[in-house]
């Protein structure tokens, strides 16, 4: 069990910023909290990755936010 430097249970988050998109993090359970533990669960991206995924991850996102308008017309 991985625990942050409050001793409290990490949880597992997925990060989606443009230098880590996809990547895996154990982390501080508490949102906000000073701890600001971070522990990657994943070995870091090519960087042809990261430059490819996010605008995929956009373009995924357009396409969400056109279905739903679509569906509520």
């Amino acid at each position: 069990m991985v625990r942050c430097w409050y001793g409290k249970q990490a949880i597992t988050r997925t990060s989606w910023t443009s230098a880590n998109p996809g990547r895996r993090s154990c982390c501080c359970p508490d949102e906000g909290s000073s701890c600001r533990w971070i522990g990657w669960y994943d070995p870091e991206m090519c960087a042809r990755s990261r430059m490819i995924i996010p605008g995929l991850l956009r373009g995924r996102n357009e396409l969400e936010e056109r279905l739903e308008v679509a569906i509520d017309a």
